[in-house]
């Protein structure tokens, strides 16, 4: 009977010093080998995917897998190549509304382009203080377009990206995704600083968990013979929906002991769930 092994990608297949284990690499293969469908699931953009891979050195042919859901399940690919399955996008009225929301909190806030020229963005930046913000716009400075009087929305958008930095509370939390009941609204730790909070406004329905669901359904794999791997808040929807979920060491206290633990990013917790799983002897 088929299965699939998610992973998620930074914090979780990734060590803290951003490199894949030569033991987890070899536990995907092992799960090709044995016919269970492979996949990352990832908050990265396919242009920030495959810059990781590049600083790593590592070819993406070799890199066992199936199926890339990426920007947080916007986008699913087959992997390796360039065949897009699916995604989805915010049409320019809904990314005006997002915006108008982000300018009364006074976020500072990046504007993605469309799949598949996400690496693309517009944005607006009103404090000095925030180093996670200006740090990303370093990282993309060639991408990136400052959102003024005469610049031009796109006509859809991949995301609406906001940088809080110092975090931020769960009942704010709250009340802004009532304020965007439209949208997906989803937090994660910056994957940079470590402490910021990336909240992410994704169309309705986007989220891992979704785009997984879909490609099970695309592939006749059922829920309960799904098993995933993931250490943040992004992750949480989609452990929960997996029919076994996995947590990194290395996440948020507030997600311990919801799921069940698998070690650290650093000691090759995502074989660990490959043989907790009963996938591997």
């Amino acid at each position: 009977m088929s299965a699939m092994f998610i992973t998620d990608f930074d914090g979780t297949l990734l060590t803290d010093h951003r490199r894949i284990r030569g033991q987890d690499l070899d536990t995907l293969a092992g799960l090709r080998s044995a016919g269970v469908i492979t996949v990352i699931a990832t908050g990265r953009s396919l242009y920030s995917f495959r810059r990781a891979l590049k600083h790593m050195g590592l070819d993406p042919e070799d890199l066992p897998l199936d199926y890339l859901i990426f920007s947080t399940g916007a986008g699913i690919m087959v992997w390796p190549g360039n065949q897009l399955i699916r995604s989805c996008s915010i049409p320019k009225d809904g990314v005006l509304e997002i915006t108008a929301c982000f300018d009364r909190f006074g976020f500072d806030y990046m504007i993605h382009k469309a799949i598949p020229d996400t690496s693309y963005f517009l944005f607006k930046s009103t404090s000095d203080c925030n180093f996670d913000f200006h740090r990303r716009m370093a990282m993309y400075a060639n991408f990136a377009t400052p959102l003024g009087m005469g610049t031009t929305i796109y006509d859809q958008s991949t995301e609406v990206l906001a940088i809080v930095p110092g975090g931020f509370s769960w009942e704010t939390l709250d009340t802004l995704r009532c304020e965007l009941s439209g949208f997906s609204v989803i937090p994660a730790t910056s994957p940079l600083d470590h402490q910021s909070l990336w909240i992410e406004v994704f169309p309705a329905g986007v989220s891992k968990s979704a785009s997984s669901q879909w490609l099970a359904r695309h592939l006749g794999i059922r829920r309960e013979m799904v098993t995933a791997v993931g250490n943040d808040y992004n992750d949480a929807d989609l452990l929960h929906w997996a029919g076994q979920g996995f947590l990194m060491d290395n996440s948020p206290d507030v997600l311990k002991n919801k799921f069940l633990s698998s070690g650290s990013n650093n000691e090759c917790g995502v074989s660990r769930a490959a043989k907790s799983a009963g996938f591997l002897r």
